[in-house]
């Protein structure tokens, strides 16, 4: 939206008139607090603190249109404070949003509703990301700008040009995760990223000051944002702020003072009206004290029919970016970005997987990613990539990429310093946004600090892909600090992730896409610092990996079967041929993931692990072998923390060699 289309949206939307406007504020109240008590569940206080704010926001200045509610161009709304959803469901409703119906709004918090207790991502048009665990949605906010910038300099601002306003809570800006996603955001200089700060003074445990004392205003303009402070219950000061917001060179955070619980006769101020219904008695003092002598669930004619003006307000900026679109001659280009295309990808990575097995290198599979990237990268204009300031080490970077940076947001490599938390989430956002496949890398280990990011990524269903090396104590040296042991079980145990551990180059392809392909599922690639010898040795056009377990290596009437990922597939292989120079009879099954493998059926499962007895092998604890191991076979991996000292020296230190693993075959055969 153009500056003068948002002056003329704010010009119409204070032609409403304060008390018009103040009735639509208190229906943003009312059904809040009807919803909540209803559900005997809830949070009342922040909706009704901050209905003020979203009504001028909603009304006069966010670009969208709820009858088109995906519009690629729509300014994005990011309700970071998720714990007061009915702020977002309320405005669904008012606004118009068809799968919204007050039914809804009625059903909030039960079973199938799409009123889930914090908003999530694909239950209702409305919701642009999942949040409640705070914190979050600010570092899904600076991901969602980024990638506003991103397209903007790919494509010019006819057809990329628009905003993200996040509305985030004390607890947000408390949780760690926002310093490191403000001060990622200052230093991109994203000027297109409004943060509105419900600056109420509240917690759960009551006030502020009785747990923190930081000037937030300071703080904020020491990573290089603008600040600005206004009255949250005086909507033209709202009106007023939120036009010096429109064009800046930098973020901005609004801190908007509010009442939580705005209205309530008792409870209005106190953490009484945070998290917990305000009751009979409470609700029908605060319907007087509004002025808002309605039923519940119950919003007058002329109130409703203002919010829905409001709703189909930007159906003309809406229309004529349609135009635009179709007489732009990148629109097909564009097209293919907003569709995230993969059709190039297949042929690409055929005849790549052909020349690796013509020539199969021996090296880390973190190298073998690098080298699979390079063929990614040049296939999709639409990856983005990126690490936690360990690029030489990730081998995340392919080519000439350039960086994405404040003096050129068209480059497809972000340096995102050591904030692996906030580059997690940043990244999700990124993948909400659309346009983009976001990827990031980092050390295995430190899978623990973007884990709440890689959890609500699976709980999304969007595609980011977690480059994650250095997997085991093959890394080394750096000893059981930096050494995973119970990450790969830890991170298998989580719902609707791929955890993808190859054991080559060319598995490392395979694994690369299927991630890619995985457009409803993150993905994590578990890649090695150690090199490692080929496993495949011939060419196959079928993506072997995708089916989760295959054998690598067999012989007749296997007496044994060994069962490995990742690195250990070697160990595995060289186990195989000790075995046979003792007539022992060895199948080699590669795991390249577990998750693809249970989702095969029982006869490919018992094809390929036989009735002979089985070995596991992996650099990891055990959880999670069931899926291949009975109690009668054996596990060969970790059952403790790692050691520093050079990694050939600890896999034989902790007994994870082809040596042992022949030694409890043949005691296993008998």
């Amino acid at each position: 939206m153009t500056s003068q289309d948002t002056t003329a949206a704010a010009t119409a939307g204070t032609a409403l008139g304060a008390k018009t406007l103040s009735g639509m504020a208190n229906a943003i109240r009312a059904l809040s607090m009807d919803a909540v008590e209803a559900a005997k569940s809830g949070h009342p206080g922040m909706p009704m603190g901050m209905a003020d704010v979203a009504s001028v926001l909603f009304t006069q200045f966010l670009k969208f249109d709820a009858g088109d509610p995906k519009w690629p161009d729509r300014d994005r709304f990011i309700l970071s404070a998720g714990h007061g959803s009915m702020l977002l469901y309320s405005l669904a409703y008012l606004l118009g949003y068809e799968d919204m119906p007050i039914e809804e709004i009625k059903r909030f918090r039960q079973i199938g509703a799409k009123t889930a207790g914090h908003p999530e991502y694909g239950m209702a048009e409305i919701v642009e990301t999942t949040t409640g665990p705070l914190g979050q949605g600010i570092a899904n906010g600076v991901g969602m700008a980024m990638a506003e910038a991103h397209l903007a300099a790919r494509f010019g601002d006819d057809l990329v040009d628009h905003k993200t306003y996040v509305i985030a809570g004390d607890g947000c800006l408390m949780e760690g995760i926002s310093q490191e996603a403000i001060a990622l955001a200052g230093h991109l200089k994203l000027g297109k990223l409004i943060v509105l700060w419900d600056d109420n003074g509240i917690t759960i445990d009551g006030s502020v000051s009785l747990s923190d004392s930081t000037d937030q205003l300071a703080r904020f303009a020491a990573s290089g944002w603008r600040t600005l402070s206004v009255d949250g219950h005086d909507p033209a000061a709202i009106a007023d702020v939120l036009h010096q917001a429109q064009d800046s060179d930098r973020p901005v955070l609004i801190a908007c003072k509010t009442t939580i619980g705005k209205g309530a006769p008792t409870k209005a101020g106190t953490s009484g009206s945070h998290g917990a219904p305000l009751g009979e008695d409470e609700i029908a003092g605060a319907r007087v004290a509004l002025d808002w002598p309605h039923a519940p669930f119950d919003v007058p004619d002329e109130i409703l029919s203002a919010w829905r003006s409001a709703g189909a307000r930007g159906r003309g900026a809406r229309e004529a970016w349609a135009v635009r679109c179709d007489a732009s001659d990148q629109k097909a280009t564009f097209q293919q970005c907003l569709a995230t295309d993969m059709s190039g990808l297949d042929a690409a990575m055929t005849a790549y997987k052909k020349s690796l097995a013509e020539e199969p290198p021996k090296v880390a599979t973190r190298k073998a990613s690098e080298m699979a990237l390079g063929v990614v990268n040049d296939a999709l204009a639409f990856t983005i990539g990126g690490s936690a300031d360990l690029t030489g080490s990730n081998n995340t970077k392919t080519g000439d990429l350039g960086a994405f940076c404040a003096a050129d947001y068209a480059g497809r490599y972000v340096y995102y310093g050591i904030r692996e938390h906030a580059m997690a989430a940043a990244m999700n956002g990124m993948a909400l946004h659309g346009g983009l496949v976001p990827y990031g890398g980092t050390f295995m280990v430190f899978t623990d600090y973007c884990r709440p990011a890689i959890r609500l990524a699976a709980l999304m269903g969007v595609r980011s892909i977690f480059v994650m090396t250095h997997d085991s104590i093959g890394l080394g040296e750096d000893g059981p600090t930096h050494q995973p042991v119970e990450h790969l079980a830890a991170l298998r145990a989580m719902p609707n992730v791929n955890v993808f551990r190859p054991a080559d180059a060319i598995e490392t392809a395979e694994c690369w896409a299927l991630a890619l392909k995985a457009d409803k599922t993150p993905s994590i690639l578990s890649l090695t610092r150690q090199g490692l010898p080929p496993a495949r040795l011939t060419h196959t056009d079928e993506n072997l990996c995708a089916r989760g377990a295959y054998i690598v290596a067999d012989a007749p009437d296997p007496q044994i079967v060994l069962i490995a990922s990742g690195s250990e597939v070697g160990i595995a292989l060289e186990a195989q041929g000790k075995l046979a120079c003792g007539a022992i009879r060895a199948r080699v099954v590669s795991v390249p993931s577990f998750e693809l493998f249970a989702a095969q059926d029982d006869d490919y499962r018992a094809s390929v692990l036989g009735d002979a007895p089985r070995i596991g092998i992996e650099a990891g604890v055990r959880q999670g072998w069931d899926l291949f191991l009975r109690p009668a076979d054996e596990f060969i991996g970790m059952n403790s923390f790692g050691e520093s000292a050079p990694a050939k020296d600890l896999f034989e230190h902790f007994g994870i060699t082809a040596e042992r693993v022949e030694a409890r075959a043949r005691a296993l055969v008998g």
